[in-house]
C-alpha cells in the first residue's frame, strides 16, 4: 500500500504500517520526462554527496544569541526548573511509564529525572519528536513534519537548550519579520526591530516604520485596537477566547485590511487556519509576548533535523539518569483497577506495562480514542471532545538551482501557503551553496488533506510562480524539480477556536495515578514547541509536588479522597 500520511501522534495507537511514512516523492505532472527525471535526480544526489563531504565547512550567516537571561519569562521558567531539582528526594523513586515521544513526553521525562524518579517513554514509531519528527530519504536529505521555527518568546525551550549545554544549535537571524508582496512579485515587505531600542518601542518602531504593507491611518487604529492587551495583559488576553480574529478585528474598529496584510498570514502561522475561525486569544498571546519581551519576536532555526538536534540529546539526558526510552511500543489500550486508576499500559505488541504512575503525552485525539468508558462519563475528560486536531500539509521542493531569497522565515500571504523558507540558506545541515530546498506549510489543509501529491504540488508550483516570477513557472520551464516530499499530518496541534480554553485540562486529572502533558493542555503558550515542553515541565512539577514527600506508593490505596 502506499504511503499517504505521516501521523504527528507521539504515541499514535493502532495506526496502519501505510500511514507511519510520508508520500513518496514524484515529479510533478507537466515539464518533465521520467528520463529528464531521473538524470536530474541522479546529478541532485551526487552533488549532494559533494556538498555533505564539506559540511563541516558550512558557515551560516547567523545572529548573536539574544541576552534571554535579563527577560522575566526566562527567570521565571529557570526558578522552576531549579524548584523540580530541589525538591526533596522522595522516598522511594517511582516508576512514571509516559505515552509519547514528542517534545512534551520527553520533556516530562527529563524534569521527572530532576525531581528523582525513573521514566520510562514509550513511543510507537521509530522516530522521535511526535510533531516534530523528520526522516532521511534514500539520499540521506531530511524532510520534517512541520518547518518549526524557536522564537525569542519561549523562555522554556530557551532553559531547555540551556540545561541541555546545545544552545549553539539554536541559528538567529535578523531580527526582523519579512512578508511577501502579493501586489509585487518577487518583493518582500519588512518589520525590522531596531536592536537599540527596548521592548515595546522597537515593536513599534518597526510597525511604524514599515509603509508598504498599511497606511498611517490603519496602523494607528491597529494601535488603539491592541492597546487594551498591552495594558491590561494576560486577564484581558484570556477574555477574548470567545471571539474569532475577524469579529475582534471588527468590535476593536481595526480596518479590514489589516486582516487582509497581517492577520491572515500571522493566523495560518500559528494555528493553520484562518482569521474567521481563529480564537483572538492566540493572536494576541503572540503579540504581547512579541510586543513586550526585546527579544520576543527573534527567531531561530535549529541548526538539523529536531530529532537528532533536540530530541535525542533529551533522550540521552534521560538514560543517563536512569530513565528509559522505548522505541516501537505504542499503547493499545489502558486498563483500569476496579477503583478506576490505571493498572497498566497494554501495548499494540502484546507486552504490559506497569508503573507506579502513568503519564499520556499523546495528542488530544489520541487520548480521546484511548480514553477508557468509564472516564469518558466525567466532566474533566469529556471536555476534550471540543479540542479537536488540525490538518496540516508540511512541502519539501528541491530545485535544481540556487533561488534567490533571504536567510530567514517567510511570511507567503498566499490562499494556499502559510509560512515557508530556503532551508538550504537557513540551515546548517540542509546547506547546498548551488541548489535550493524549499520547505513550506501548506495551510489551510482541510480541502487538500486527502487530494493526490500531484495536485499539492502543483497548486504550490502556481504560487511559487508568483513569488519567485523570475526564477519558477509553474510548467516546470524555468527553475526544475529534482524531487519533493509531501508529508501530510490529517491530526496536528489542536485547532484554536473560540470557547477552548476552558476545556483544555490540567496536568493532573481526577484520577490518582494519571497525568496528562501536551500542547492542549493549560498552559500559556497554547499549542506550540513552547506550550508542549512547558506543559511537561509543569506535569513533572504536579508530581513532585504530589508524591515526593509522599510516604505511600500510588499503586497503594490512597490516604484521602482521589482529587477533585
Amino acid at each position: 500500500m502506499r504511503a499517504t500520511c505521516v501521523s504527528a501522534a507521539g504515541a499514535c495507537a493502532a495506526a496502519p504500517a501505510s500511514q507511519q511514512r510520508p508520500s513518496r516523492s514524484r515529479a510533478p505532472a507537466g515539464g518533465f520526462s521520467a528520463a529528464l527525471r531521473g538524470a536530474a535526480v541522479q546529478q541532485g544526489s551526487a552533488g549532494r554527496r559533494a556538498g555533505r563531504q564539506g559540511r563541516l565547512a558550512v558557515q551560516a550567516r547567523d545572529f548573536p544569541k539574544p541576552a534571554f537571561e535579563d527577560e522575566k519569562t526566562f527567570q521565571e521558567m529557570a526558578a522552576i526548573s531549579a524548584a523540580i531539582k530541589a525538591a526533596p528526594r522522595p522516598q522511594h523513586p517511582l516508576s512514571v511509564v509516559i505515552a509519547g515521544a514528542g517534545l512534551a513526553g520527553l520533556s516530562t521525562a527529563k524534569y521527572l529525572v530532576d525531581a528523582g524518579h525513573k521514566p520510562i517513554v514509550l513511543e510507537s514509531r521509530d522516530v522521535l519528536g511526535g510533531k516534530v519528527a523528520a526522516w532521511k530519504d534514500e539520499d540521506g536529505d531530511w524532510y520534517e513534519t512541520g518547518l518549526h521555527i524557536f522564537f525569542g518568546a519561549y523562555p522554556n525551550l530557551m532553559n531547555l537548550f540551556k540545561e541541555l549545554n546545545i544552545e549553539e544549535r539554536l541559528q538567529w537571524k535578523e531580527h526582523s519579520m519579512i512578508f511577501a508582496m502579493p501586489d509585487a512579485p518577487g518583493e518582500f515587505s519588512r518589520f525590522d526591530f531596531p536592536e537599540a531600542l527596548p521592548a515595546p518601542f522597537n515593536g513599534i518602531f518597526a510597525i511604524l516604520r514599515n509603509n508598504q504593507m498599511l497606511t498611517w491611518p490603519e496602523k494607528i487604529r491597529f494601535a488603539l485596537g491592541l492597546l487594551p492587551a498591552i495594558v491590561f495583559g494576560q486577564p484581558y488576553v484570556e477574555a477574548q477566547d470567545d471571539k474569532t480574529v475577524t469579529e475582534w478585528m471588527r468590535k476593536q474598529g481595526v480596518p479590514d485590511r489589516v486582516n487582509d496584510e497581517v492577520f491572515i498570514a500571522m493566523a495560518k502561522a500559528l494555528n493553520f487556519i484562518d482569521p474567521d475561525e481563529l480564537s483572538m486569544i492566540c493572536v494576541l498571546i503572540a503579540l504581547n509576548r512579541f510586543l513586550q519581551e526585546k527579544h520576543g519576536s527573534k527567531m531561530a532555526f535549529l541548526d538539523g533535523a529536531p530529532p537528532e538536534r533536540l530530541c535525542q540529546p533529551m533522550v540521552d539526558y534521560i538514560t543517563a539518569r536512569g530513565g528509559e526510552v522505548r522505541m516501537k511500543a505504542g499503547v493499545k489500550n489502558i486498563e483500569l483497577n476496579e477503583d478506576g486508576t490505571v493498572k497498566q499500559y497494554n501495548l499494540l505488541n502484546g507486552e504490559a506495562i506497569t508503573a507506579d504512575l502513568y503519564v499520556s503525552a499523546m495528542p488530544v485525539d489520541i487520548v480521546k480514542k484511548l480514553m477508557p468508558e468509564p472516564w469518558g462519563q466525567m466532566e474533566f475528560f469529556s471536555r476534550l471532545d471540543k479540542l479537536v486536531g488540525v490538518p496540516v500539509i508540511n512541502i519539501h521542493i528541491w530545485f535544481d538551482r540556487k533561488l534567490t531569497t533571504v536567510d530567514h522565515l517567510l511570511f507567503s500571504r498566499s490562499p494556499l501557503l502559510s509560512v515557508y523558507a530556503d532551508m538550504s540558506t537557513t540551515c546548517k545541515e540542509y546547506h547546498d551553496p548551488n541548489k535550493s530546498m524549499l520547505e513550506l506549510v501548506f495551510a489551510p489543509a482541510e480541502k487538500w488533506i486527502g487530494r493526490p501529491d500531484e495536485e499539492i504540488i502543483a497548486a504550490t508550483m502556481k504560487e511559487l510562480e508568483r513569488l519567485f516570477p523570475n526564477e519558477v513557472a509553474a510548467d516546470g520551464s524555468k527553475a526544475q524539480i529534482r524531487k519533493y516530499k509531501v508529508v501530510k499530518t490529517p491530526l496536528s496541534v489542536y485547532k484554536t477556536v473560540p470557547d477552548c480554553e476552558p476545556c483544555r485540562p490540567t496536568q493532573r486529572t481526577p484520577i490518582r495515578n494519571f497525568y496528562l502533558a501536551g500542547d492542549y493542555t493549560k498552559q500559556r503558550y497554547l499549542a506550540s514547541m513552547e506550550g508542549a515542553t512547558f506543559s511537561g515541565k509543569l506535569c513533572a512539577q504536579a508530581i513532585a509536588e504530589d508524591w515526593n514527600t509522599s510516604s505511600v506508593k500510588p499503586s497503594q490505596p490512597a490516604k484521602e479522597p482521589a482529587m477533585a
